[in-house]
């Protein structure tokens, strides 16, 4: 459904009302747009007390954003300063969750489209965290680890004063892996004098981290399609895959799929894919990406049968081959019109978003008017917050579960999220739009509690 097709007149004037005063914010714009046009079967059913209790301008409004400097000193001994955001968007049902970026394109905008996401994803999980988001303009890439150590230790010394582990807890997202959490968690110990192991998640084994953490978004995002495929009579058996990212998400959605008897056959990074016609060979990858930290390029050094092909201006490289399943675990936007038309012309039947808002409004409007399955991120790529949720809990209880433990608990998770969004859709007569289903299942979770919070 487009803006224009609307009945309700509260939606369109929120809309709006949201539209001019975050004009300089383009991607929470887009991110608002999306969910709040999906919810007009809710709110034409409860217009009036929505309405009276201006309940869509509170959702609108993140409970508070804080900005902040971070100066810190390379290895030449020069001072830089970037600029670090927590964006604490809901906390009706839980603590504030949700994960730290550090990339050069982090703004304010992009802060608060990830924070309000992040309200839904964690309302589907059914455990009690709410949303937030943070991050800064630091890039990581070709920093020592000097230089990344003495970034982190600033950026907690600030973020300190507006976290802890029954107020608003981080964890990792794009350049933020488990080296950064470490640095971040260590400076957190230092200056608190206690030892608050719930305060982040996405920490190492030895010090309070939960095994199949790291996994968990990439599997997560494969179960979540194993449910969507097989409802709607297809086998992801014997399947051919290609992957956007060779990040955390990616390798182990690579991992999870070939588990699960798919074939992949493309990866990328920001400069280009692989394509590799016999099956990615993950140790491969891993080792570049985990191990090296180099570009995918390097991938045909070990397999010179592979091809690699550059990306372009239009779109990227990836999005060129023919398969039957693309998951884009890159970034958001990763999937305009265009491409969304090549993926279809291609042949591909489903889309599973291991990125957050990877698809452009418009590329989720091509796919849902030509029949393609669209696992959306909110729902699908819920597994990493899910188990971040269940490592707050093993550090609450002072208590370790096995790697099976913590994977079957996903795995039941992830099968629960989607039953979530098939209810919705069947309740409201929605068909095949999982998007809107679980927006519907979350947002009917998170308006409830706010409800019976009062006006606050």
């Amino acid at each position: 459904m487009s803006e224009n097709e609307l009945k309700s007149e509260y939606l369109k004037e929120i809309i709006g009302r949201t539209e001019k005063i975050n004009a300089s914010e383009p991607e929470f714009i887009q991110a608002f747009k999306e969910v709040l046009i999906s919810l007009e079967p809710v709110i034409l059913a409860n217009e009036k007390e929505f309405k009276t209790q201006a309940f869509l301008e509170r959702l609108s409004e993140p409970e508070r954003i804080i900005t902040f400097r971070v100066p810190w000193l390379d290895d030449s001994g020069q001072v830089q300063v970037n600029r670090g955001y927590r964006v604490q968007f809901n906390g009706a049902i839980g603590p504030y969750k949700g994960g730290l970026r550090f990339h050069p394109t982090v703004n304010q905008s992009i802060m608060k489209f990830l924070a309000f996401e992040q309200i839904f994803k964690n309302a589907l999980t059914g455990l009690p965290i709410g949303g937030g988001k943070g991050g800064s303009d630091f890039d990581p890439k070709g920093k020592s680890d000097m230089e990344i150590m003495k970034f982190c230790q600033s950026f907690m010394t600030e973020l300190q004063k507006h976290i802890g582990q029954d107020v608003d807890i981080p964890a990792g997202d794009i350049g933020v892996g488990s080296r950064e959490i470490g640095y971040l968690f260590g400076q957190y110990r230092k200056i608190k004098n206690s030892y608050e192991a719930g305060v982040l998640t996405g920490k190492g084994i030895e010090y309070g981290g939960s095994l199949a953490r790291t996994e968990a978004t990439g599997y997560g995002l494969l179960y979540f399609m194993r449910e969507m495929l097989k409802t709607n009579d297809i086998q992801i058996e014997g399947k051919t895959v290609i992957i956007s990212g060779a990040g955390n998400v990616a390798i182990y959605a690579c991992e999870k799929a070939q588990m699960m008897g798919a074939k992949v056959v493309a990866m990328s990074d920001s400069s280009g894919c692989i394509y590799d016609k016999d099956g990615i060979k993950l140790n491969v990858i891993k080792e570049i990406k985990e191990v090296k930290r180099e570009r995918i390029k390097e991938y045909l050094l070990s397999v010179p049968t592979a091809e690699y092909f550059e990306n372009t201006n239009n779109m990227p490289s990836v999005y060129k081959i023919k398969a039957d399943i693309v998951l884009p675990c890159a970034t958001q936007n990763d999937i305009s019109l265009e491409t969304a038309k090549l993926i279809v012309k291609n042949g591909s039947v489903a889309i599973g978003e291991g990125a957050n808002m990877p698809c452009t409004n418009e590329a989720i409007e091509y796919f849902q008017a030509n029949n393609v399955l669209l696992a959306p991120g909110k729902a699908a790529n819920a597994g990493g917050v899910a188990t971040s949720a269940l490592e707050m809990s093993q550090n609450s209880m002072r208590y370790f579960w096995s790697f099976e433990e913590v994977e079957n608990k996903l795995e039941n998770i992830m099968v629960n999220i989607f039953k979530q969004c098939r209810r919705a859709c069947d309740e409201y007569n929605l068909g095949k739009n999982y998007v809107a289903g679980a927006n519907i299942a979350a947002f009917k979770k998170v308006s409830a509690a706010m409800l019976a919070q009062g006006i606050i």
